[in-house]
């Protein structure tokens, strides 16, 4: 074999690692590199603090409290959006006109920008104009202040991002039911399995490598959400709806103060990564692959 041919295929993925390294890694070094200076974005200077930016984030009340909002909306939005989809999943998987109406149906939001929907939902969830409380209202009850609240703006935003990503989950758990092998469930029938016990004991177990993906994908993009909360809240009110990337957003590219929101973004990278690789860790084994 000539030195050409041992190097071609590293050639042809060279393009590939270029950009990947250009655009995903080279960020994440020079995100870190900013998070030890105080720089505002127009100096051509900029300041060595060490860790200082940690040091003040870290005690700054509001962003223990982003923390918090970004850990309770990523709970609740995957959790829900897994739950759900996988009854509706249940339900979907029949082959009717019907059903294959509504797996289109419950898909469409999945393809449609999150700016359209969080325009769309502003209007619906206004509270005066809106037709959710114009909903409310006709069964009797008083209307709800769902943005304006901090009680409810949280929960709000969770109800966009479920009603975005169920039908998503749903398509691609009804692609693991029917991967199922038939044979399976005929001889749980024979076996005079009751319902429960086969979904628990073998529908479940066989899904778990769809679950495993979908729960890692939720989570992945629950601590990434930034459009909803850029048009709808603008993390009010009083920084009841602020997430860690509109927080990043807001002192990088409002408040002009890089290393401050670089520290913060590598917090975000810290986190995201000690929980994908403890998942991956706790939950690989758990998973059967037929």
């Amino acid at each position: 074999m000539t030195v050409w041919q041992k190097l071609r295929p590293y050639g042809m993925v060279a393009p590939a690692i270029v950009i990947f390294s250009m655009f995903f890694i080279y960020p994440i070094f020079y995100m870190i590199y900013l998070s030890m200076f105080d720089w505002n974005f127009v100096s051509p200077t900029k300041t060595f603090v060490g860790l200082q930016n940690f040091r003040d984030l870290l005690a700054e009340p509001d962003f223990l409290k982003v923390l918090s909002n970004t850990t309770v909306y990523t709970a609740l939005t995957v959790s829900l959006t897994t739950g759900l989809a996988l009854l509706l999943a249940l339900w979907l998987n029949r082959k009717s006109l019907f059903h294959g109406f509504v797996q289109g149906a419950v898909f469409s939001p999945h393809i449609i920008s999150l700016v359209s929907i969080s325009l769309l939902w502003s209007w619906l969830m206004d509270p005066e104009y809106g037709l959710l409380n114009w909903v409310i209202g006709l069964a009797g009850f008083d209307p709800l202040q769902w943005l304006s609240h901090p009680s409810t703006a949280l929960v709000s935003l969770v109800l966009v991002a479920v009603w975005k990503g169920l039908g998503y989950n749903a398509l691609v758990f009804i692609a693991g039911l029917q991967s199922i092998p038939a044979e399976i469930y005929e001889a749980a029938e024979l076996d005079r399995s009751k319902p429960w016990t086969t979904f628990m004991k073998l529908t479940l177990p066989m899904l778990s490598p769809t679950i495993f993906f979908l729960v890692i994908i939720n989570l992945i993009g629950s601590f990434q959400v930034f459009e909803t909360i850029a048009i709808m809240t603008q993390g009010g009110p009083v920084n009841s709806t602020n997430t860690l990337v509109y927080y990043i957003y807001e002192y990088g590219f409002r408040y002009f103060k890089i290393g401050y929101a670089s520290a913060a973004g590598v917090i975000l990278l810290f986190i995201v990564g000690v929980l994908t690789i403890v998942y991956f860790k706790l939950l690989s084994r758990r998973v059967h692959y037929r």
